[in-house]
């Protein structure tokens, strides 16, 4: 049995039953049965409809799915419904997207021994989809994960965040209703992580699909079948370089934004902000007055701007990283407990360089704030760290803006606009310890389609 809590108070919401083993090998048995059988795979039409009625059905649901993410994961109702909102156009774009996939003419006769033939590739669904998703958003990131398998037409088993897993569940009840025939899509509610680790690593699995920890995410990659392909989502410790003829008035409600969103509780929130010496006395006062306003709460209510973290003891670990930032010489600004799940948003002035808040991610409601005089500087202490995702750099020179953003080790760079930004169609991928593979409605369907080549003799 799983307990769904209230994040904010750890009220009980409701309780689920939970599946064991014999659940998960009938789940991977009716997949792999489905995806053998080609003769009943969904044609693009089909699939197009399904995902255009879900789509419909979801906008019906949209208030329902907003407070349940508020309740179960304690993102703001306002975030929430925003979630609810990409949700929804996340499905359209897996429709949408069915309408360009393609594969592509190789071209023949450019030696003797290629003439007389045609070539052309197609994309089949690579096979049945193991999905282990994260709790910080908990519809999406199912979307994102599901949405993507209906239409390459792969099988697909999805198991939520044990935290919050209404969403997707309520999520895949609508796909069903939507017209999606029995088996394809399934959700997985293990108790234990040994059968999560037994859903991704059967051999039946031909591709995972992990948004989470980086320990877990390699781990598991590691125990992959022969063959199996995989995408990891991990964290970063994302930077954001102020250049000295940044314009502040620009730039503190985007990195309020970007550091504080969901308590920071985002795989790509903004942590380390590199401010020219000249800028930062002036930025501080600004930066400090804007974060100390945030309105910290109830994440149901619609005025609240920064919920709790997602469990206690994660409240408890964020507390003491920030203590030994402090007791090592950084100048705290703000922080402070208002409830046991939940912090007063805090800044970090000048945290050393080893401390665990300058070279792990955070995942909590504070940022930390080093000067620097030269760009170099500042672009190699943000490259020093084996995680990369994205990253940000404020300017008013466009040369100073292109140049970093070259250099800058990062999967993707913002210019003028915080390191959390992010649309569900566009690219998202961490680099090095941060991730594998490429996120993104349309990426993911790539990464769910093996090529084959049809070479007819003429």
């Amino acid at each position: 049995m799983i307990e769904v809590v209230q994040a904010f108070d750890r009220a009980p919401i409701t309780q689920l039953d939970s599946d064991e083993a014999g659940a998960l090998e009938d789940k991977i048995t009716t997949a792999r049965r489905l995806f053998k059988d080609r003769g009943a795979w969904l044609k693009p039409y089909e699939r197009i409809e399904i995902l255009r009625r879900l789509a419909v059905l979801m906008e019906g649901k949209r208030e329902h799915f907003g407070h349940q993410i508020a309740r179960e994961g304690g993102k703001p109702l306002t975030d929430a419904l925003v979630e609810a909102d990409r949700a929804i156009d996340g499905v359209r774009n897996a429709a949408d997207m069915l309408r360009v996939a393609a594969g592509q003419e190789i071209p023949m006769g450019l030696t003797r021994a290629s003439i007389d033939r045609r070539a052309f590739t197609i994309h089949e669904p690579i096979g049945v989809v193991a999905a282990i998703s994260a709790f910080n958003h908990p519809l999406n990131l199912i979307v994102h994960q599901v949405a993507p398998a209906i239409a390459t037409g792969c099988p697909v088993i999805v198991k939520p965040a044990t935290a919050t897993p209404l969403c997707c569940v309520d999520f895949v009840t609508l796909v069903h209703e939507a017209g999606m025939p029995a088996g394809w899509v399934q959700t997985f509610l293990p108790e234990t992580s040994e059968l999560a680790e037994a859903l991704a690593t059967d051999p039946r699995i031909a591709f995972l699909s992990f948004i989470g920890s980086s320990r877990v995410g390699w781990y598991l990659r590691s125990k992959l079948a022969p063959g199996a392909r995989c995408a990891l989502e991990h964290g970063g410790v994302a930077p954001a370089i102020i250049d000295r003829t940044a314009d502040l008035d620009r730039i503190v409600e985007p990195l309020a934004k970007g550091g504080y969103y969901h308590a920071g509780q985002v795989c790509v929130s903004t942590q380390r902000i590199f401010v020219h010496a000249d800028l930062e006395s002036a930025f501080i006062d600004r930066f400090a007055a804007r974060v100390e306003a945030l309105k910290v709460g109830d994440p149901t209510l619609p005025e609240t701007e920064v919920g709790p973290l997602i469990a206690p003891r994660e409240a408890d670990r964020v507390s003491s990283w920030i203590e030994e930032a402090v007791s090592s010489g950084a100048r705290l600004i703000g922080g402070g407990r208002l409830s046991h799940t939940t912090l007063r948003p805090s800044i970090l002035i000048n945290p050393p360089r080893e401390a665990k808040v300058s070279t792990l991610e955070v995942f909590g409601p504070t940022t930390c704030i080093y000067p620097f005089t030269q760009l170099d500087e500042a672009i190699t202490a943000a490259n020093s760290l084996p995680v990369a995702f994205q990253a940000s750099i404020f300017t008013e020179n466009l040369r100073t803006a292109l140049d970093a953003a070259e250099r800058v080790d990062a999967a993707a760079v913002m210019i003028n606009d915080h390191t959390a930004f992010r649309t569900d169609w566009m690219p998202f991928a961490g680099r090095h310890v941060s991730g594998h593979g490429v996120g993104g409605i349309p990426w993911t369907m790539k990464e769910m389609t093996a090529e084959k080549m049809i070479v007819f003799r003429t």
